[in-house]
């Protein structure tokens, strides 16, 4: 699935002529994944090993956003097997160049256009304290989807990491309706 549109013009000049469009990723994607992932600032570095299976076993429910024909954007997600209508949100990036322009809510409104998440009616993640980035894209989304979110201690700094890494809190985005985005 492919979806173009432009960029908004508060871009600088040459941003704002590039054309953005989203697809489902493919194997062949995993390098430049990884690499994005890894350029994009906090983010958990998987092995581009992990990369690659993403973009080749769960395409249907990952996302790539291009500017120009270059990854500036990824969504990792997943519908757990014990909970076909939940979308497992498990990694968001942005390259630095389209931050700030709203690629991150618009690949997610791309996943829940995708035939595979037509039963998806609640969304999952994980999200520590500090990264506000995060918690003000899936609040927004939440906001936009009219739909209620709660979060939760997950996966504890003590008790999970060994103190090596901050709590992860699961967001949970219940009863999406699919109508108010429209």
């Amino acid at each position: 699935m492919t979806s173009e549109q432009r960029i908004e013009s508060t871009m600088p000049d040459a941003l704002s002529r590039a054309l953005l469009t989203f697809r489902a990723p493919t194997s062949e994607d995993g390098a430049d994944v990884w690499e994005l992932i890894r350029k994009s600032g906090p983010l958990d570095e998987n092995s581009m090993y992990c990369n690659i299976v993403q973009c080749d076993h769960f395409a249907d429910t990952c996302v790539i956003a291009e500017l120009d024909g270059v990854i500036v954007g990824w969504i990792s997600a997943f519908i757990p097997p014990d909970e076909p209508d939940t979308l497992f949100v498990w990694q968001v990036a942005v390259g630095e160049t389209a931050r700030g322009r709203g690629v991150a809510k618009k690949m997610l409104d791309q996943l829940f256009e995708r035939p595979a998440c037509a039963e998806v009616t609640k969304l999952k993640t994980t999200i520590t304290a500090d990264n506000d980035a995060s918690w003000a894209l899936f609040n927004s989304f939440a906001d936009k989807m009219e739909a209620e979110l709660d979060h939760e201690p997950h996966y504890e700094e003590d008790a999970h990491f060994s103190g090596r890494q901050a709590t992860e809190y699961m967001v949970t985005i219940s009863d999406i309706d699919r109508t108010a985005a429209q």
